[in-house]
């Protein structure tokens, strides 16, 4: 792959449901290495109203998308698509030879996660999935306090993250990749492997649904899990689509523990409390933009030919992790991991600071939460 020896990256944008409105769009504002030349989706509505707020004249419907790839007016995609498209679209960019930032989770079965790595490596383009809190400060703090000793060795993590989801949101369907794991469990994975440096290798998951509530007909209104990790450590988490908002995890090491509370969102500001010795230090870390980072960061990988940390691998990871879970809830069994080679991982010099951004009123786009 040739290196780049213009200053900025041109994407488009793929699918315009509420995520991209609310946090992608905006954040390209806060990059100088970005540019958003072009819009995709299926809503002819949205296209003229977003492309006139940003000034935007290259708009596409979904099946104008080849046009797009090949038009020579964009260098990658941000794709912010359901679940269970982001394969496809991912292997046609790649075909078109467009760099693609993907949201997560990469995808839904291991199967479409390998198709999207092979893809991209076959033309040598760069892939990165939108993991925003490996650049975010508050985290990567908590990483580097644990990775460094300050609690002692890490022994165990828990986490609870949930939320009330809207009904009729794409999180509710089971053939768009809907499902608690998907949506938001996939955070408290991310975090454990983050936080313990490490791969599980058995899991064990029990699942539970109220079918008369017509949002979890077809998916998991609530999910626990436990995942065991070498050293004799344990992970434990619990998502759900039916309680309060809660956003938290806790890892608890031989000499104290790191509670971070709000822990995963971008909508507010984060914080984590550090206990050692019975004496607790509380951070607060402002909000930020936590999209314009990630955009920034991948488009300097394309701009300097490195590669991305969170890459393919890094979404493979916690899909293969996801479906293992989901086969323990069905079967009522623990499931036995393959090895899986993991060496990269989010630490501190990846942190990107971008200033909060307002959010903007959105079109035809619901909000997840109810």
């Amino acid at each position: 792959m040739a290196i780049f020896r213009k200053k900025k990256i041109r994407y488009a944008v793929v699918g315009l449901g509420h995520i991209a409105q609310s946090a992608i769009l905006p954040g390209f504002a806060n990059t100088k290495n970005s540019e958003l030349a072009a819009l995709v989706s299926g809503d002819d509505a949205k296209l003229r109203e977003l492309g006139d707020q940003y000034s935007i004249e290259r708009l596409y419907s979904y099946d104008q998308y080849e046009e797009c790839l090949t038009g020579g007016d964009v260098d990658a995609v941000y794709i912010a698509l359901p679940n269970n498209l982001h394969c496809e679209y991912t292997v046609r960019a790649a075909r078109a030879g467009v760099h693609v930032l993907c949201e997560k989770p990469m995808a839904v079965t291991e199967d479409e996660c390998q198709q999207m790595i092979d893809a991209c490596d076959e033309r040598q383009l760069k892939l990165m999935i939108a993991y925003r809190l490996h650049f975010e400060p508050g985290n990567l703090a908590a990483i580097k306090a644990v990775e460094s000793g300050e609690i002692g060795y890490p022994r165990v993590f828990n986490s609870l993250f949930n939320m009330r989801v809207a009904d009729d949101n794409i999180r509710t369907k089971r053939e768009l990749g809907g499902g608690t794991l998907y949506d938001i469990g996939i955070y408290c994975i991310n975090a454990a492997r983050y936080l313990f440096r490490a791969e599980p290798t058995r899991v064990t998951a029990l699942s539970a649904s109220n079918q008369d509530d017509e949002r979890f007909r077809e998916i998991d209104e609530t999910t626990s899990a436990v995942m065991h990790f070498p050293g004799e450590r344990l992970a434990a988490f619990t998502t759900s689509f039916g309680a309060a908002d809660v956003s938290i995890y806790q890892v608890a090491g031989t000499k104290g523990d790191l509670r971070m509370d709000p822990a995963y969102g971008y909508s507010a500001p984060l914080q984590y409390f550090l206990t050692v010795e019975g004496k607790t230090t509380k951070r607060k870390f402002k909000k930020r933009d936590q999209f314009g980072a990630e955009i920034a960061y991948f488009s300097n990988c394309i701009l300097k030919d490195t590669d991305p940390e969170p890459s393919g691998k890094e979404g493979l990871a916690d899909v293969r992790i996801i479906r293992a879970l989901y086969e323990s809830a069905e079967s009522g069994h623990s499931v036995e991991l393959e090895p899986f080679e993991r060496s990269a991982r989010p630490s501190k010099h990846q942190e990107v600071r971008k200033p909060a951004v307002s959010e903007p009123e959105v079109v035809h786009a619901e909000s997840p939460h109810q």
